[in-house]
């Protein structure tokens, strides 16, 4: 019964949608309204408040580290023999996704996933993060680097804790990910997805 409640406290950690809060305290739109209608940094920076963005990604990675390191202080146990603990890491980032908070409609779930595996491991987490890091740098698509980063955090967990439930948990994650990138991945197919640095038509600023 413990064990059910952290889970359920992680996924309403995860339901809180920053980007919602941060444009209400920035009176900025609400972030359902506009762009890509994802509740997550990169929609907010279309406003071009970029400190209302940066606290938006701020928020969305540490509420996934929040919930994983909650986890471990409540049972006590390391993210490579616990079960709960990565559990409570899946249900803060599926959280993100259908937050119960804001009609199930959430974000895309990049920085809450990278919250996430930094507090399953400061390694996994860091490894995953340069790998999104070095395709961004090469290609200069952020969805797209997202997309590798997915697919090799199950990789780097299986890697560093073999078939033990940290690994499994990130595999959810990586598949939940790309299915929430699957307008981008078909603009990537279309060669019409935008490059980090490119100008976009900034949202007029108005009461969320």
């Amino acid at each position: 019964m413990n064990e059910a409640l952290i889970v359920a406290a992680a996924y309403l950690i995860g339901s809180i949608s920053f980007a919602v809060v941060v444009s209400r305290l920035f009176s900025l739109p609400d972030p359902h309204s506009y762009g890509s209608k994802s509740p997550g940094a990169t929609n907010v920076l279309r406003t071009g408040n970029k400190i209302a963005a940066a606290l938006t990604l701020a928020g969305d990675a540490g509420k996934g580290f929040v919930a994983v390191l909650i986890a471990k202080a409540i049972t006590g146990e390391d993210v490579a023999t616990s079960l709960v603990v990565p559990l409570a890491g899946l249900a803060a980032f599926i959280g993100h996704l259908f937050p119960v908070f804001h009609r199930f409609k959430g974000g895309k779930g990049v920085a809450t996933a990278a919250g996430v595996l930094l507090g399953y491991d400061v390694w996994l987490g860091a490894g995953t993060l340069a790998t999104w890091l070095i395709v961004a740098v090469f290609f200069r698509i952020s969805s797209f680097a997202a997309l590798i980063a997915a697919v090799f955090a199950p990789c780097f967990a299986f890697w560093m804790f073999g078939l033990r439930p940290v690994m499994w948990a990130t595999i959810p994650m990586a598949v939940l990910l790309m299915v929430r990138h699957r307008a981008n991945i078909e603009r990537l197919i279309a060669g019409t997805e935008p490059r980090i640095g490119a100008k976009k038509k900034p949202v007029v600023s108005g009461p969320a």
